[in-house]
């Protein structure tokens, strides 16, 4: 039945009065009611018992209880009681003393919320795959068969138990997974009072946020040279893959378990930290470098042997850095004790840590570099070192056939470049002037060739150190126009083909003038000359 709040229990309280006021006693048996026969209030409030009879005597009612009562209203047959301050589950009894005593008892439930709800503290850190155990602690609250305890996963509801105990404790073990990190989980109470006519009243817990990660059993990759000169600066590397969450990881690098300033970049499951070392000087010998990755309340560690090693460049020396051609020069080279060189020029089957050998500097040792290295077996690695010198040597001007070839032969218009260089140290000057009229030679433009520029040149080299001379020949070639040459035939065979005919005309006419002056001569003789008597 449903239980009425003590506000419910006063508005009916008029109805259930007139009604009693129209039972007509006397009729049948007597008996006695209680209302409400179940009633639920909250821890400290104020109820109203009615208790009624149908005796049809004058009864005697009363309402037996340890609660503190007070009668409130009556009747011939009834009695209205209030209870106040109840803070227990009670059942109070209505009796009436009719030739007998009756009774009708009624239940009476105090609920309160409880005091705490508690999500007890999670792991800091939560391996993914292993089991994570939650645990809800529930302090008070009434009444216990109507509360239940919810464990929560934000929204998501892992649990629903019953809240058992003083305090209540309520766990549910869930396998972690990635999916969980930074999730919320919280605890919730139920005080289910609807089937007394309330309501479902909740009540949370302070929700706590979990972390898990992975940590891989694999050791982190440590990337460092095996062997490191003193003094210098060298780079060590740290990897580590299959992490989550990657950018949680911290990864410390030390050497000779002093920290190391590192970086680290991070991936989407991975992490790498890197560090720029340098070598103390005065810590030559075996050294542990470690690389320690931690996540969650985990660590995975790598060591490893590093030996550090003094191992300067070989001293390779020159008698003199600068000589004249035709000076002995003396070539030394010098490792440290433990240490072997190879000489460049000196052979090699008695290796020691020093070598030598002379020269007699020529032209051709001008700039010429000098190779020494020195070797040195360290923690079982091979080591080199080099060094190198040049040599410079002093000379005179060079002409020769090779850089300034002695004839060219070039065809009228091509494009060429005359090349003509001289050598020597200090570089000399040169100049090329044709002779007869000292005209400059055009050395190393490109340029058409003209005719104009044939002819012997006589180049000279001049220095601090000397000078010398050569001769320079250069032909240019070309082609007479044909066309030109024809015209110019053509011209004079009909120049003299008419001049031919023309001394021929002329001295046709002249003869035939000639025989006709010469008959008219004759014909003037005969007239002249008198005639012979007969």
């Amino acid at each position: 039945r449903p239980a009425m709040a003590p506000g419910a229990a006063r508005l009916a309280l008029p109805a259930l009065l007139a009604l009693i006021g129209v039972l007509p006693p006397g009729l049948g048996d007597a008996q006695i009611s209680v209302h409400p026969p179940e009633a639920t209030i909250p821890r400290g409030g104020t109820v109203q018992v009615n208790c009624s009879t149908s005796c049809d005597q004058t009864p005697k009612l009363g309402l037996e209880t340890q609660l503190t009562k007070k009668e409130v209203a009556h009747g011939s047959h009834w009695k209205v009681f209030e209870l106040s301050d109840v803070q227990e589950d009670s059942h109070p009894i209505c009796f009436v003393n009719c030739r007998s005593q009756l009774m009708a008892p009624m239940s009476l439930t105090v609920y309160w919320f409880p005091e705490r709800v508690e999500l007890l503290p999670l792991p800091r850190w939560q391996p993914v795959g292993e089991n994570l155990t939650l645990r809800c602690q529930v302090a008070g609250g009434a009444p216990r068969r109507n509360l239940t305890v919810v464990l929560l996963r934000g929204e998501e509801e892992l649990s629903r138990q019953p809240a058992v105990g003083e305090p209540a404790e309520v766990t549910v073990t869930v396998l972690a997974s990635r999916d969980d990190h930074l999730a919320n989980f919280s605890c919730r109470t139920e005080l289910d009072l609807r089937p007394g006519g309330l309501e479902l009243f909740q009540n949370s817990s302070a929700p706590r946020q979990l972390q898990t990660f992975v940590l891989p059993e694999t050791r982190p990759r440590l990337a460092t040279p095996a062997v490191v000169e003193v003094d210098t600066q060298w780079t060590v590397n740290c990897t580590l893959d299959g992490l989550f969450p990657a950018a949680e990881a911290e990864v410390i690098l030390t050497l000779a378990e002093k920290k190391l300033d590192s970086t680290s970049l991070y991936g989407k499951d991975s992490v790498l930290a890197t560090a720029n070392v340098k070598a103390n000087s005065q810590k030559e010998g075996i050294q542990q470098l470690a690389c320690v990755v931690t996540l969650g309340d985990r660590d995975q560690k790598r060591e490893e042997n590093v030996v550090f090693y003094s191992f300067p460049a070989p001293n390779l020396t020159l008698s003199e850095p600068e000589v004249s051609e035709g000076t002995l020069v003396t070539v030394e080279c010098e490792a440290q004790a433990g240490a072997t060189v190879s000489l460049e020029g000196v052979s090699s089957e008695s290796p020691a840590h020093r070598a030598e050998f002379r020269l007699n500097a020529s032209a051709a040792d001008h700039r010429r570099s000098f190779f020494c290295s020195a070797a040195l077996i360290v923690a079982g690695h091979l080591l080199h070192k080099n060094q190198i010198r040049e040599l410079r040597v002093l000379y005179g001007p060079r002409l020769d056939e090779r850089d300034c070839p002695g004839n060219w032969t070039w065809e009228e218009g091509s494009q060429q470049t005359l090349r003509c260089q001289a050598w020597g140290n200090p570089v000399p000057q040169l100049k090329c002037q044709r002779k007869g009229d000292d005209a400059l030679l055009p050395i190393g433009d490109l340029r058409p060739v003209k005719r104009e520029v044939a002819g012997t040149y006589l180049c000279e080299a001049r220095s601090p150190r000397g000078v010398t001379r050569r001769e320079v020949v250069l032909n240019v070639t070309y082609h007479q126009n044909n066309m030109a040459i024809i015209i110019v035939v053509v011209a004079t065979v009909l120049l003299g083909t008419v001049s031919g005919a023309a001394y021929l005309y002329n001295r046709q006419r002249k003869i035939q003038k000639y025989k006709l002056q010469k008959a008219q001569e004759a014909a003037a003789m005969k007239l002249n000359t008198p005639a012979t008597p007969p």
